[in-house]
């Protein structure tokens, strides 16, 4: 039976986070050990999608772009290891994403969190659980964005800090927080996989500005990002708003 793009993505996130457990385990700390993990499952993804998907394009982290991709409906977007300081310092809050856009579309994704023994993927969306009582919103946990802590203190949620993006995408899928507001800037990669999986869980995904996000852009730069809960988006999208004007 021919494997389909969305076992694909669950196979391969799973496989890289193997390769990063190994690799851990085998006594590397900090940058060394983030660095070797990047090249060994960034390694293995980009030859197992050339192999079983030869007429897609690959957008990763860690290969150099080319504008040939530009050309193509479909593109792979990887990011081999999101959250390397995570990674690095023995943390689980780090992620592996593989995703893929069509039409510039984030329309399959599998989010690998190792340190925690799952994969989250479109294909298998969570039911949603109910919303935490008080919110809880997610900010990095070295540079909480102005944006999301103004809109907390407005609704009244708690922050919550966590590693990758990847971890805090899929802490808001797994109903550990309700609110995951980035405005400190993204790249393809970072946000892609976990977008589609948000999304197929029901989530709302969006720009803060409320516009859909769109993949395979000459610019992978995406500057902000929103996944929350479909009954909060629009209070946070409107005191996001609100914060830009002040």
């Amino acid at each position: 039976m021919t494997e389909s793009d969305e076992q694909l993505a669950e196979r391969l996130a799973t496989a890289a986070g193997a390769i990063l457990l190994a690799l851990r385990a085998d006594g590397l700390e900090g940058k060394a050990l983030g660095q070797a993990g990047d090249e060994a499952a960034n390694a293995m993804l980009c030859r197992e999608l050339r192999v079983a998907r030869p007429d897609d394009a690959i957008l990763s982290e860690e290969e150099k772009d080319s504008a040939a991709r530009l050309a193509h409906r479909r593109v792979w977007i990887v990011d081999p290891l999101d959250g390397t300081r995570e990674y690095g310092e023995g943390r689980d809050d780090w992620a592996v994403h593989v995703a893929l856009a069509v039409d510039g579309v984030a329309s399959v994704g599998a989010v690998a969190l190792p340190g925690r023994g799952i994969t989250l993927t479109s294909a298998t969306p969570l039911p949603l659980r109910p919303a935490n009582e008080p919110l809880k919103m997610l900010v990095s946990r070295t540079r909480p964005a102005a944006e999301a802590v103004y809109v907390a203190e407005r609704i009244g949620a708690e922050l919550l800090a966590m590693g990758s993006a990847g971890a805090k995408a899929m802490a808001v899928v797994r109903g550990e927080a309700d609110i995951y507001l980035h405005t400190g800037g993204q790249y393809e990669w970072d946000n892609c996989a976990p977008v589609a999986v948000a999304q197929a869980a029901g989530l709302h995904v969006s720009r803060v500005d409320g516009s859909a996000i769109r993949y395979n852009a000459v610019d992978t730069y995406l500057p902000d990002l929103l996944i929350c809960r479909m009954e909060l988006a629009g209070e946070v999208l409107s005191l996001a708003a609100e914060y830009s004007q002040s």
